[in-house]
Formats: structure tokens, C-alpha cells, sequence
């Protein structure tokens, strides 16, 4: 399955529902459902900014959303007038496409990875956590936790 990494603290909102556009510099074909990792690295300035004071999870897949638009942004003026979707700063309103997200699922438990840059491929059944029946553990946790939610 697809992956991308997303900084803290705009993986946290992405999952609990907050941000539906994520700004990138670069464009992709790419449309479906695809896992959101969380590298180490925190943007604390922007943790600041958005209030967000909780302990943020990093190094872990958190969650899963699709992406089912790319928005070409041709001003500046664009990217501001969707601030209360992507939340980006200003720093970052040079970025030029938007990835449209909907049916965001966070995971109760976070899954270890490490993350890469651009999208990338995870095959979950081949983490490198030694104990391969905590993967399974976790990715049959996660599916009933999922289906019981929506039956």
C-alpha cells in the first residue's frame, strides 16, 4: 500500500479530521487510499501556532486517507482563501498542489516504520519489528476496530 509522511503536528490533524488538504510543491496521479506516517521530526513552531499542546506520536504509520482531487493552486491568494483546510503557515504558502483528502481512519495503535520521502510502499506484513505476530496482532486489532465501527 501506498505511504506518505506527513510532519507532526499536520499528521495528527489530518487523522482526527481537522485538515483535508495537504500542500505539496509536486504534483501526483496518484488516487486511493493510502497510509499516513508520522516522521520524528515535530514542527513545534506550528504546534504552537495551532495550539496543540499533546504528545504527538512520530516514527509510526497513524492512519489511512484518500486522496481524490490534486487542487493546482496559481496564487497565493488561492492557498489563503483554503487555509481553514490545509492550516499551513505562511512559510508554506509557496507550495503549488493540494491533495484532497476524505475518509480518514486513525489507528488506535500506531504502527513502528520508518518513513521515506514522496510516496512509498508498505507492505505492513514485512516490518522490520522482530515479533511478526504483534503485526499481525495489530492489523487484525485495527480491522475489527474498524468493522465494529461501522456495523
Amino acid at each position: 500500500m501506498k505511504c506518505l509522511s506527513i510532519s507532526q503536528p499536520f499528521a495528527d490533524l489530518i487523522i482526527s479530521g481537522k485538515k483535508i488538504i495537504e500542500l505539496r510543491n509536486w504534483n501526483t496521479n496518484f488516487r486511493g487510499e493510502f497510509l499516513i506516517h508520522a516522521p520524528l521530526k515535530i514542527r513545534t513552531e506550528d504546534c504552537k501556532r495551532l495550539k496543540i499542546n499533546k504528545k504527538l506520536v512520530t516514527g509510526a504509520i497513524i492512519g489511512k486517507a484518500k486522496i481524490y482531487e490534486v487542487k493546482k493552486y496559481n496564487s497565493v491568494r488561492e492557498i489563503k482563501a483554503d487555509k481553514k483546510f490545509h492550516l499551513a503557515s505562511k512559510k508554506f504558502c509557496d507550495k503549488t498542489y493540494g491533495f484532497m483528502l476524505k475518509n480518514v481512519k486513525p489507528f488506535r495503535i500506531p504502527i513502528p516504520y520508518k518513513g521515506q520521502l514522496g510516496f512509498f510502499d508498505v507492505d505492513l506484513h514485512k516490518t522490520k519489528i522482530k515479533n511478526k505476530e504483534i503485526v499481525t496482532d495489530i492489523i487484525d486489532e485495527e480491522y475489527r476496530y474498524q468493522w465494529i465501527g461501522h456495523h
